[in-house]
């Protein structure tokens, strides 16, 4: 039996076509917003799915023993053939694989990775088990491991395209320099950053993408859950905490600072959760943002901030706005 769907307008990330708008399934863990049980994580992935997503990101690396992979393919099995999983790799580490530290802005400091070659393959099957497919439409490492030449990672995936688990390579939170290092290697379908109203992307990087066509996934497009202008405070066992921006002081001077852009999403009839999404959609052909949600009414309103136009002149307000606020606390990566 075919499930009904809503139709989204689509975007390419190199040679994969996928929805305009994504699904991030890092909020679907235990320790990311708090607590979640399997069940309305499995509703929220359907939710998406019956609002017309078709691209839904993961990583071995969310939650314990690769419980986000593991929830992202139950949830999608009976649709394999209408969705592309993309999933990440390196940053939850096997026993006895040496971790290699990857600083970060949080407040721990630091992430443990590894993107060792002789270890990618043994990640991707672990993937492939979790999620209970034979391909990754997308398989990025998670970060660029400091002690290993991101071309080795790139070559040890680029043999898993030739063997077909794979099916296009990707790239995250990596520098313009990086992206032409690994494309040179194997094309690269997709760069993911950290990319939206609170956070410009690096243009360097964003110029790098475009000259080789390559997609753009930015995470956190909706700045964590800011720019929906619901988060009032974090709660205990949010990761949240670990970061400055919302920090009590921190979060309550970044409401008022961007006052103007919620006036802006009032003023169009629109959230601003969609208002942060159509302005990404609208700052390239080939972004595809991959907001998360655990609320099925929440992501069937994300979702459908890809059919919002923005007028030209709203286009320049929101240029000034941004341009002329700061945002306390300082980025994560």
């Amino acid at each position: 039996m075919r499930h009904m769907t809503s139709k989204l307008p689509t975007r390419r990330l190199g040679d994969l076509e996928v929805s305009a708008i994504g699904f991030g399934a890092m909020v679907l863990s235990p320790g990311a917003y708090g607590e979640i049980d399997d069940a309305r994580a499995e509703r929220a992935l359907l939710a998406a799915a019956d609002a017309g997503a078709t691209f839904f990101d993961t990583s071995d690396g969310y939650g314990a023993d690769a419980h986000n992979e593991r929830v992202v393919g139950h949830a999608l099995r009976g649709r394999r053939d209408e969705v592309a999983i993309a999933t990440k790799f390196g940053f939850r580490l096997p026993e006895g694989v040496e971790p290699h530290p990857f600083p970060v802005g949080f407040a721990f400091g630091e992430l443990a990775v590894n993107a060792d070659p002789r270890y990618v393959r043994g990640y991707a099957e672990a993937s492939l088990r979790a999620l209970g497919t034979d391909r990754i439409d997308l398989y990025y490492p998670h970060f660029p491991d400091p002690q290993v030449p991101l071309e080795d990672t790139v070559g040890a995936v680029a043999e898993l395209v030739a063997d077909g688990l794979v099916l296009h390579l990707g790239l995250s939170n990596v520098t313009a320099e990086q992206l032409r290092a690994a494309h040179a290697v194997h094309p690269v379908a997709a760069v993911q950053t950290e990319w939206s109203m609170w956070r410009p992307i690096d243009p360097d990087l964003l110029a790098a993408a475009r000259e080789l066509g390559v997609g753009v996934v930015p995470w956190a497009p909706l700045g964590s859950g800011f720019l929906s202008g619901t988060v009032g405070e974090v709660a205990k066992g949010d990761f949240r905490e670990n970061a400055p921006r919302f920090d009590a002081a921190n979060l309550k001077t970044n409401h008022d600072r961007f006052a103007p852009v919620r006036g802006i999403a009032g003023e169009l009839g629109i959230t601003p959760a969609q208002l942060a999404l159509a302005w990404l959609l609208d700052q390239d052909a080939h972004a595809v943002p991959i907001p998360g949600s655990r609320t099925p009414a929440h992501i069937e309103e994300n979702l459908a901030a890809g059919s919002v136009e923005l007028p030209g002149d709203v286009r320049e307000r929101l240029a000034a706005v941004l341009a002329a606020t700061e945002v306390a606390g300082g980025t994560l990566l």
